[in-house]
């Protein structure tokens, strides 16, 4: 193989699919970018074993081949050479040594045999439609903050995706919703159903899967061609195309954590809210985080109390009639549902103090927030 390339794209390329590669790997081949030169452009791939990333560029080849190399050590010599380089990729006959050459400065990088890399992108995929890049990060965004951690209990470690219908006025509209929760709350998003979404299986999207398509959609065009099967998820748009193991699991039924018989409302401003909360928050123990919600009509006062810091309160005058109600949140849950209202007001639906509360975006009905309560 041999190649010019510009350093732009071959950099950019790079950072893509090395994201992937883990820094810690028993399996040597792992660590490595596979490429292969032909017509004109050059293919890199990287994987995990459980998510892929392929992308093309174009490139000069004077002679087409392939090999793979360490993909970090690649990343940062093309990362340091000066812009506006252009690249030479070359390798020998016996394909164990890649030469990278810019300017005056030259490398060797050790290879390992191509046939020896994984390939995860077999396998059909039958449900195929398609997503505009801002629907698509619009869905990732409103909850993903709300995925679990928690390795023990798997099948939160993602976002579920599926097709639903939703009660709009006296009729059902179908649906493609998003959901994640990590049990103290949950995040639940929905947008209308693509054409040749109807019969997609439920699918849970790994964490570090969705994390990955959130950089990459920030410089995609606007359609994205997602496929699916029961056990594979593939996003494809421009010239990268993402392959993705799923959590091979079974989603909660979300619905009956979704309280239905909450009956106080207050709505306030979602800035001045956040705003207020993080400030009171700042005397909160790091360990429980706790802020309570005062409410009395037309007005909330926010209060936070630590042995060791102190005491904090504000008041803020909210739209809220009913009588008094005093309920505990954790401040970091309330600011990461808060951010996501990108209207001016937020409505929460109260119960009590021992009960789930709903957040919404006034101006937006597409998304639902559940958190639970906490004790203060």
């Amino acid at each position: 193989m041999n190649i010019i390339i510009e350093r732009a794209a071959l950099l950019r390329s790079l950072g893509h699919v090395q994201s992937v590669v883990e820094r810690r790997n028993t399996i040597p081949i792992l660590s490595n970018v596979l490429l292969r030169a032909s017509d004109g452009e050059l293919s890199l791939a990287a994987t995990d074993m459980d998510l892929e990333i392929v992308e093309t560029v174009p490139a000069s080849v004077a002679r087409p081949g392939g090999t793979t190399a360490p993909a970090h050590t690649l990343y940062d010599i093309v990362r340091k050479l000066p812009d506006g380089s252009q690249v030479e990729l070359d390798i020998g006959g016996d394909g164990t040594i890649l030469t990278l050459r810019a300017g005056r400065s030259q490398f060797k990088l050790s290879c390992l045999p191509m046939e020896d890399f994984p390939q995860l992108s077999g396998g059909d995929l039958p449900h195929r439609f398609d997503l505009t890049a801002s629907d698509l990060r619009a869905l990732v965004d409103r909850t993903r903050f709300a995925i679990s951690t928690e390795e023990t209990r798997y099948y939160l470690n993602g976002i579920y995706l599926h097709a639903a219908k939703a009660k709009a006025g006296g009729a059902e509209l179908p649906v493609l919703r998003a959901v994640a929760t990590d049990g103290h709350r949950l995040a639940r998003v929905e947008m209308p159903l693509p054409d040749g979404a109807s019969g997609i299986p439920g699918v849970i999207v790994p964490r570090k899967t969705v994390n990955e398509i959130r950089k990459l959609i920030d410089e995609a065009a606007d359609r994205i061609e997602l496929s699916l099967s029961d056990n594979k998820i593939r996003f494809a748009f421009d010239s990268v195309v993402v392959t993705s193991k799923l959590i091979d699991g079974t989603f909660p039924d979300y619905e009956r954590v979704i309280p239905v018989g909450n009956d106080k409302t207050m709505e306030v401003d979602a800035k001045l809210f956040a705003a207020a909360v993080d400030r009171v928050a700042t005397i909160s123990t790091e360990k429980s985080r706790a802020v309570k919600l005062s409410l009395t009509r037309g007005t909330l006062t926010l209060s936070a109390t630590s042995p060791e810091a102190g005491s904090a309160t504000e008041e803020l005058e909210v739209n809220y009639q009913e009588g008094p109600l005093e309920i505990g949140f954790n401040s970091r849950y309330l600011l990461d549902i808060t951010q996501q209202i990108e209207g001016e007001g937020a409505r929460f639906s109260l119960a009590d103090a021992a009960s789930p509360t709903i957040i919404r975006d006034v101006a937006d009905g597409t998304a639902l927030y559940v958190l639970m309560p906490m004790r203060v």
